[in-house]
C-alpha cells in the first residue's frame, strides 16, 4: 500500500515540493489527504471554487485540489491571487464531492504544480483510488 511508504516519512515531508511525476503527485494526494483528513481547494471571496478548462478537452472543466494547504497556497499569485486555500473534509470529499463532480462532468486536478500542470482525473477514478488505499 502507498500509505506504508508515506507513513514512515516525517510530517514535514508534506511541505516538500511536488514531484515531476504526475503519478507520484496523485499517490501523494491520496496518502496525505487520508492522513490529514482533508483535501485543499481554492475559493474566491464570492465562494466560487477555482476551475479551469481541461487541457485534454476544452468542453470539460477541472477543479484543482491539493493534499496540503502550503501546496495550494503556492499557486495563489498572479491571476490566481483572488483565491484562498480552503480545507474540504475527506469524508465529505469522498461521499459528496467526487460523485457530484462526476454528475457535473468535472475533472479533478491532482496536486498541480506552481505552473498549474498536473494530472487530470475522472472523479470516480479518484474515488476508487481512495477506496483501494483504505482497504
Amino acid at each position: 500500500m502507498l500509505s506504508d511508504h508515506f507513513s514512515r516519512l516525517p510530517v514535514d515531508i508534506f511541505m516538500e515540493l511536488l514531484s515531476d511525476s504526475f503519478q507520484e503527485n496523485l499517490d501523494r494526494l491520496i496518502v496525505e489527504s487520508l492522513q490529514l483528513g482533508c483535501v485543499w481547494g481554492l475559493r474566491d471571496k464570492s465562494n466560487n471554487w477555482a476551475m479551469v478548462p481541461s487541457s485534454l478537452n476544452n468542453d470539460i472543466d477541472v477543479i484543482p485540489l491539493w493534499s496540503a494547504q502550503k501546496l495550494a497556497s503556492a499557486v495563489c499569485n498572479g491571476q490566481w491571487d483572488i483565491y484562498t486555500p480552503v480545507a474540504i473534509d475527506i469524508e465529505e470529499f469522498m461521499d459528496d464531492w467526487l460523485p457530484g463532480m462526476h454528475s457535473d462532468l468535472l475533472l479533478v486536478g491532482v496536486n498541480w504544480n506552481i505552473d498549474l500542470q498536473g494530472e487530470e482525473i475522472e472523479p470516480l477514478d479518484l474515488l476508487e483510488e481512495f477506496e483501494d488505499e483504505l482497504e
